[in-house]
Parts: structure tokens; C-alpha cells; sequence
């Protein structure tokens, strides 16, 4: 097989989370298997950057041993994108014109392009993560029968651009973190000439966590929820702080809420004050193990994922998660494990509550039950022998596939 390259609007090392975290564990594994991988982006230093201004200079680098080669980005209608953008964060539709701006207005590298088409005989296979962005809707263009997408699908506006659809249809493969976003996807796109698979994305399984260091070094000796992640609207955690807050109000409960990372919520004050909610903020990654250890569950309440490294996190720590019934991926995630419960309101919110607090045997067995699912699905033994044989087969050396 000859080199793969990986094409992503933005790169770096520090850029924590998502599809660059995701990409990042992808390629250090394959190159450390002796796969040939290099990283095609931009000069962009991230998704919250100005898409007009070239970070990096261009030309290559090399980081963990492979290339990263970054090409500068188009000047952009920034007004433009922005107002039909906005239509989309509200879920409106747009015209053909609309989404002719999109494309076109968002970030974009016209060399980027350029040099895929002058060394495409020199590569295997291009691989596209994530799907909205140009990088991903050009770049598939200009080689389809070598275009692999990571598309991260949500069930989004984004995901409706008709202009998306025959690009998508056209791909040669495309991998999925869950087997509900497979579902999503050819419910959308006619993928019967594609190549799929459901793969999910790979887990440093050794982990090790210290449940009574956390408690010793943060004061925390009570029965406590989790909740690890960015604190905003997009990710649902002010149902999980109300919810929370109700229950205390009619449960005269002991149990605690702690939140860490970063971003700002509005909590009661006078929950915080009695050390109810407890905001520790950004920790260290042994902190945010042994805090996943040392809780009752790990409450994970967004409704659009495509992935929950934080619920695989918590289960390799041994302890239950609780989602929200309306993220087809994570209820999937927890069905398919047996490694927790999911609620839709909140009544069922406070049953869950009661039912692990009344039931710490069960508890324990279905962190247990997450754990040896981790570990079967997503250790990156398990991941990088599934990509190999998956990337042999789209690039025509191995036999034809379906969704696995």
C-alpha cells in the first residue's frame, strides 16, 4: 500500500478534543504499525481562528515521525458565510444559492487542491475528517474513487446541504464512530456503491485511576455525580444542573455534583456555596480519571454526539454512566454495553439516581460490563486491525465489505 494522506481544515498538537484528537491517535498508531501516513491541512491554527488568516507557515513539518504538509487557505466572504451559517445553527434550510455560498465561503485551499491532483498516483487513499467543512467537500472531488471520510455525522441542518449529497454518494469508503450514525447516514445518502464500516475511535485502554487520591486532594468525601466536558448549551449540561438541582430540593439527598473542564454555567448560588455543585474546572488528566474512579456515575447529558470519549473514560474507571435518551449514540452505546441507564426527563432523571444509589452492586457490575466493552471494541489493537484491513479493501487489495 502506498502512503495515505489525511485531510483536515486545521492541525495541531494542543487542539484538545473532537476530530483533531481523533485524527491524532488515528495516525501515531498507524505510523507506529508501519503504515506510511502524512496530515493534509491548512495554515488555519484552529476552528475558533480567523479562516482568512495563515497561522503556519506553509510547507511541511514532521511531528511523531510523519509529515504534516499545510497549504495557505482562499480568502473568504466572511460576512457572507456567516449569514447563511446562521440559518443553519437555527435549522433553516437554504436555497441552492445559499449553499453555493457555504461552500464557497467557508474555509478553503485552493493548493491544497492543487497538490492533491498533481501527487494523487502517489498516495492510496485520501481520508477526509470532518464532513461540513471544504477541505472535506472539494478535496473528496478531486480523487472520489481514493476519498474516505470520518464524517462525524449529528442529525444537524449541515447534514441536509443538498450539495453534500452527490459528493458523499460518491466516496469510496466511509467509517462511522457508532452504528447510529451509520443508520443516519443511509437514511440520508444513497450509499450502495460505498464502501462502510462502523468502527469507533480508539482508546488508550491502560489507563490507571486512584479514586481516594482525588477525594484526598479535592475535600470530596460524599457520594457524588460526574460531569467531564466543555460546560455550554451545545452539550446539554444546564438540563443536567437543573435536573440536579431539583433532585436535591426533593430528595434531601447527600450527593453531590461535580463538574469539570472548561466554559462557564449559571448554577445556584447558594448550591454552590453549600458545596452541593462543585466547579473544579480544567484538571490534570490522573485528576480527571481518579475523579471518574471516585464517582457514583458519570453523567453524560448531550443529545449530539458521534462518539463519547468521556463515557468510554468512565467505564475503563470501572463506573456506570447516564445519558440522555435522546442521543441515539450514546443510549446505543449504554444498550449495547449494559454499562448504565438513560433518561428522558426528570422523573426518570431521579429514578436513575435512586436506582444506582439503591443498587451499588449493580453499579459496579455495569462499569464492569463498560469496561470489558471498551476494551473489546475500541482498544487500538482492536481499531488499527480493523482500519488496515479496511483501508485494503477500499483501495482494492482485500475483499468487499459492509457496515461491520
Amino acid at each position: 500500500m502506498k502512503k495515505i494522506g489525511f485531510v483536515i481544515p486545521w492541525y495541531s498538537e494542543k487542539i484538545p478534543g473532537g476530530a483533531e484528537m481523533e485524527l491524532r491517535g488515528l495516525t501515531t498508531h498507524l505510523h507506529a504499525s508501519g503504515v506510511e501516513v502524512e496530515i493534509l491541512t491548512t495554515c488555519v491554527r484552529e476552528f475558533s481562528s480567523d479562516w482568512n488568516e495563515n497561522y503556519y507557515p506553509e510547507g511541511e513539518d514532521v511531528v511523531h515521525g510523519f509529515k504534516i504538509r499545510r497549504f495557505k487557505v482562499r480568502k473568504r466572504d466572511t460576512r457572507a458565510f456567516d449569514a447563511v451559517n446562521l440559518k443553519l445553527m437555527n435549522n433553516q434550510a437554504l436555497s441552492d444559492e445559499e449553499e453555493k455560498v457555504f461552500t464557497e465561503q467557508m474555509i478553503n485551499s485552493d493548493a491544497l487542491y492543487s497538490y492533491m491532483r498533481e501527487h494523487s498516483g502517489e498516495y492510496s487513499l485520501f481520508v477526509f475528517i470532518p464532513y461540513m467543512f471544504g477541505t472535506t467537500y472539494y478535496g473528496m472531488q478531486v480523487c472520489p474513487e481514493k476519498s474516505v471520510i470520518i464524517p462525524c455525522f449529528h442529525d444537524e441542518a449541515y447534514l441536509y446541504i443538498k450539495r453534500f449529497k452527490p459528493v458523499f454518494e460518491n466516496a469510496a469508503g466511509i467509517v462511522y464512530n457508532a452504528r447510529p450514525e451509520y443508520e443516519l447516514a443511509n437514511r440520508v445518502f444513497d450509499l450502495s456503491r460505498t464502501k462502510q464500516i462502523v468502527m469507533g475511535i480508539g482508546m488508550d485502554t491502560d489507563l490507571s485511576c486512584d479514586p481516594q487520591a482525588f477525594r484526598k486532594k479535592y475535600g470530596i468525601d460524599s457520594p457524588f455525580i460526574l460531569y467531564a466536558g466543555r460546560k455550554d448549551m451545545g452539550k446539554n449540561v444546564h438540563t443536567l444542573v437543573k435536573y440536579y438541582s431539583e433532585y436535591i430540593k426533593r430528595q434531601k439527598s447527600e450527593l453531590k455534583l461535580v463538574l469539570i473542564g472548561g466554559g462557564e454555567i449559571e448554577l445556584l448560588e447558594e448550591l454552590v456555596r453549600e458545596k452541593k455543585i462543585i466547579d473544579l474546572g480544567f484538571v490534570d488528566i490522573s485528576d480527571k480519571y481518579n475523579a471518574a474512579a471516585a464517582a457514583e456515575l458519570l453523567c453524560q447529558p448531550s443529545k449530539n454526539e458521534s462518539f463519547s470519549l468521556v463515557i468510554m473514560e468512565s467505564w475503563l474507571c470501572g463506573r456506570p454512566v447516564l445519558v440522555h435518551n435522546d442521543c441515539a449514540v450514546t443510549r446505543n452505546f449504554v444498550c449495547e454495553a449494559n454499562g448504565g441507564l438513560y433518561f428522558s426527563d426528570y422523573f426518570e432523571f431521579e429514578g436513575c439516581l435512586n436506582y444506582i444509589g439503591a443498587h451499588r452492586d449493580i453499579a459496579d457490575e455495569m462499569g464492569q460490563n463498560g469496561r470489558n466493552y471498551v476494551h473489546a471494541n475500541f482498544s487500538w489493537d482492536v481499531i488499527i486491525k480493523k482500519y488496515l484491513h479496511f483501508f485494503d479493501e477500499v483501495s482494492g487489495n482485500g475483499k468487499e465489505n459492509s457496515a461491520g
